[in-house]
Order: C-alpha cells, then sequence, then structure tokens
C-alpha cells in the first residue's frame, strides 16, 4: 500500500501513528473513556446523595445537627436567606425556608443522585441537575473568584456530558433501564 492510498488519520493527535494499530487500541480507548465517564456519573451522582444525606441528618459537614431537615432545620433556608448575592437575591430571599422550596431541593437531590449513581432515567437527571446547577449558580452571582464560571456551571457541564455520552450504559444499569416495560412505554423516562 502505497502513501497516497492510506486512509487519512482521524485526527492532527494521530497524524504519526499506524492507522493499523490506531484500529486495534480504539476499542480499549473507548472501554476506557466509558469507564471514566461511569465513575465521573456515580461521584457526581454521590454528591447530590451526599448533600441530601447531610441536610436531612446534619451531618455536621456542611449542615450542623441541629440544623437538621429532622431536627426541623430548613435545607434552603441558610444558603437563599445568608450567601445570596447579585439580581435575584430578593427572589431567594423570598422562597428561603419555605415548605415547598425545602421538599423540592430535597427532592431534586435525592432524585438526582440516586438516577446518577444508578444510570437510569439519565435524560431527567441531566436536565434536572442543569437546571438545580443554573438555579444555585444564579444565587451567587457574580461568582467570587470568576466573574462568570463556578463549580456551578462546571458541574451543569459535566452532568450535561454525562446525559449526551449515556453515561448510564457503564457500570450502571441505563441498558436495563431502557428495557423495563415503563420506559418502553414513556421513552422519555430513558
Amino acid at each position: 500500500m502505497s502513501v497516497k492510498d492510506r486512509p487519512a488519520p482521524a485526527s492532527p493527535a494521530m497524524a504519526h501513528t499506524n492507522p493499523a494499530a490506531t484500529t486495534a487500541t480504539e476499542p480499549a480507548s473507548r472501554k476506557a473513556v466509558g469507564i471514566a465517564l461511569g465513575v465521573t456519573r456515580i461521584l457526581v451522582g454521590w454528591v447530590f446523595v451526599w448533600a441530601f444525606i447531610d441536610k436531612l441528618f446534619g451531618l455536621g459537614y456542611a449542615t450542623p445537627s441541629a440544623q437538621s431537615w429532622l431536627n426541623g432545620g430548613s435545607p434552603t433556608k441558610g444558603f437563599l436567606a445568608h450567601a445570596t448575592t447579585g439580581p435575584f437575591a430578593s427572589i431567594y430571599h423570598s422562597i428561603a425556608g419555605q415548605a415547598w422550596a425545602d421538599w423540592l431541593f430535597m427532592a431534586g437531590l435525592l432524585g438526582i443522585g440516586t438516577a446518577l449513581i444508578l444510570g437510569i432515567g439519565m435524560r431527567i437527571a441531566t436536565i434536572s441537575g442543569v437546571a438545580l446547577y443554573l438555579l444555585m449558580w444564579t444565587v451567587v452571582l457574580p461568582p467570587a473568584t470568576n466573574p462568570v464560571v463556578d463549580d456551578h456551571i462546571l458541574g451543569a457541564a459535566i452532568v450535561t456530558v454525562l446525559g449526551l455520552a449515556a453515561a448510564g450504559n457503564v457500570l450502571g444499569l441505563g441498558r436495563i433501564w431502557r428495557q423495563t416495560p415503563l420506559v418502553q412505554r414513556f421513552p422519555w423516562l430513558a
């Protein structure tokens, strides 16, 4: 095979590699990326579930025991009433500590986190996770250390990538979930 008959490399980074060797290692590389996405999905899910657990029981990390939800504290009051800055401060101050806001926030943390950990309902988990991250970003506008990007924007971007990459299929129950009669009947639950 002459040089001009060889297929062009897939990317500039692969320009100096042997095309035969590239195709042989490609499945291993895809598997590694899938595993990395699966691990990332589980870790991000754990961030949501941990926030739920700490706010529910007041384990002393972000929420003291005396302020736990089970001890009558509000999961939204501290953050929304005291950490809020920027153009939406008055809106967030008005909903801080409201029972509906507490229930919605806690259900979101638990639901998003559980879905991400298990790799099920990735479409809903992605949309909900991105929405929650963006709402939390608007609470602290402008971010303290960067005029635009903070950990909430990074979280929203990561959750978006996990959803688009179907990360629930690796180290998760995504494939099994999509085959259930419920998801077959209501595909938006995938």
